[in-house]
């Protein structure tokens, strides 16, 4: 790589999906993996291989089906760890394994090692993983908060036992920008070896200056930042993909570094990021947001009329929008969806075009203009092919006057069940009519609509967020309707948590583990 080339380590598949509720199945890893391998992603962290049997498979398979994109898997500082990420990995063109132990004196304190007996550890750890893979990567986890000389000491020991990569995290998003280039700068100038590797840098945004910390951080000679789409990770999150690379692009004349990114495939990926995980993204975020690109002051609205430089410093079609949004309607045919599609970023085979194009239809029978939001929500829409519970059919009946009252058929393993509850308000009647018909403990934590588009004809977009004896899980659809919207991303969450009670039984998950971030 050249000296202004900037890796990107995308982690969406790893720390992003740690955010409570945003486990992804098997094939949605799948999906979101092969999308970040064709934007450009140079490196992809796809999981953490001993946590789970799920895990491992995910990166197994991620690992075989890669094209270009290095391949690299999580493992704390022992040989277990490391042997079995390496096995995960082994398969990829190009595998990674990324070990990391805790090095401040707070995380020290986790495993009860001193100074002398973690700097033997990280050697020997390091050692071996170094044997199993040409490529290796280590963090010192909350490295922002550990002290100057014995950072310096561990990252030494580290490159000098075989790291290509130091990953310096901040792991409590504590540091601050001015902090962050010259904690780089100084270890590069600093610590024997240092100019032979390649320093990375992972920030949260606890304080929300992930991506500030980040490109701080490559002005002060970090050649690689960790990130994932729409910023998701635990807590407040992580450095969002988007912002630091289109950053880097629209501000060149300040920061003259380049990523391998195709921008036009931004859109498409967040996207589908927010709809596999069950987190929308905000409508005035960075990049990615729907308001990102609106103008609705008077003023502002008059000066993109007359030059759009005036408030618009990248161009919507440079993240992947489309620059016009003309409605599709009942009359539309497969070919007027098929290119609208394309053009949104999704390019679907015949079969999944039938499906969608059935469902397109029903939906023009109830809008008369069909949105690109709309096909967006209709192409993410849950097909529930392969779930325990399905909605047949919902009543509602609700107004000033009389019980709120659902009535519902739902059909459970494949056997149709009917109910009526009642409730304060149709959408807590709706709710009551599943747990009554599906026994189950979980507790919702979050319910939250959005339309889609204007207007009263717009679909609703319904998220919810269950917990159950500690498994979070989160579901998501749309409809014009706001309480069918509701009740199918109610029994989507609900079939989400009964996959994850399946595999917390024993016996079906071997290798479970609990572990901290980097």
């Amino acid at each position: 790589m050249t000296t202004n080339e900037v890796l990107i380590f995308d982690t969406t598949l790893r720390d992003g999906e740690q955010s409570p509720g945003a486990t992804m199945t098997h094939a949605e890893k799948l999906e979101i993996a092969e999308l970040l391998d064709e934007m450009g992603v140079d490196i992809i962290e796809a999981g953490f291989p001993i946590a789970s049997e799920g895990d491992f498979k995910a990166v197994t398979e991620i690992s075989q089906r890669s094209k270009r994109a290095t391949i690299c898997g999580l493992a704390r500082a022992n040989y277990k760890d490391i042997d079995r990420c390496w096995e995960a990995v082994k398969h990829a063109k190009s595998p990674r394994i990324h070990t990391f132990i805790g090095t401040s004196e707070l995380h020290r304190a986790i495993p009860n090692l001193t100074m002398d007996e973690m700097a033997v550890r990280i050697h020997d750890t390091v050692t071996h993983a170094r044997n199993l893979c040409d490529n290796v990567q280590w963090s010192p986890m909350d490295a922002t908060r550990t002290e100057w000389d014995y950072l310096c000491r561990v990252v030494e020991i580290a490159i000098k036992a075989g790291a290509t990569t130091i990953n310096i995290p901040d792991t409590v998003g504590y540091t601050a920008p001015v902090e962050s280039a010259n904690l780089i700068r100084r270890l590069i100038s600093t610590v024997p070896g240092a100019n032979d590797v390649i320093f990375a840098t992972h920030c949260h945004n606890d304080l929300g200056l992930a991506t500030a910390n980040s490109l701080a951080a490559v002005e002060g000679g970090a050649r690689q930042i960790e990130c994932t789409i729409n910023g998701l990770g635990e807590r407040a999150g992580n450095t969002a993909l988007e912002e630091v690379v289109m950053a880097l692009k629209v501000r060149a004349d300040i920061m003259p570094y380049t990523t391998h990114i195709d921008t036009t495939k931004i859109m498409n990926i967040s996207r589908r990021v927010a709809a596999v995980s069950g987190f929308a993204v905000q409508f005035n975020k960075a990049i990615v947001g729907k308001n990102a690109f609106a103008h609705e002051s008077g003023i502002h609205q008059d000066g993109m009329l007359k030059n759009k430089d005036t408030f618009e410093i990248m161009r919507p079609e440079s993240v992947g929008l489309a620059g016009t949004s003309l409605p599709l309607g009942k009359h539309s045919g497969r070919a007027a969806l098929r290119a609208k599609l394309a053009e949104l970023g999704f390019d679907m085979a015949d079969n999944q075009l039938k499906d969608v194009f059935v469902r397109f239809k029903e939906l023009a029978d109830r809008k008369k203009e069909v949105y690109d939001d709309d096909l967006i929500a209709l192409v993410h829409q849950h097909d529930g092919q392969e779930d325990r519970v399905r909605l047949k059919s919902l009543r509602v009946v609700c107004g000033t006057e009389g019980p709120q009252s659902a009535d519902m058929a739902l059909e459970v393993d494949g056997v149709v069940v009917e109910t009526t509850a009642t409730g304060d308000g149709p959408v807590d009647a709706t709710f009551n009519a599943v747990k009554a018909l599906v026994d189950h403990s979980a507790r919702l934590q979050l319910y939250q609509v959005s339309a889609v588009t204007e207007g009263t004809d717009a679909q609703a977009t319904v998220s919810v967020r269950m917990e159950e004896d500690g498994r979070i899980a989160t579901g998501q659809s749309a409809d014009t309707d706001t309480v069918v919207a509701s009740a199918k991303a109610y029994i989507n969450a609900l079939n989400r948590l009964m996959v994850r009670r399946e595999q917390s039984q024993p016996g079906y998950d071997t290798k479970g583990v609990s572990y901290k971030d980097t």
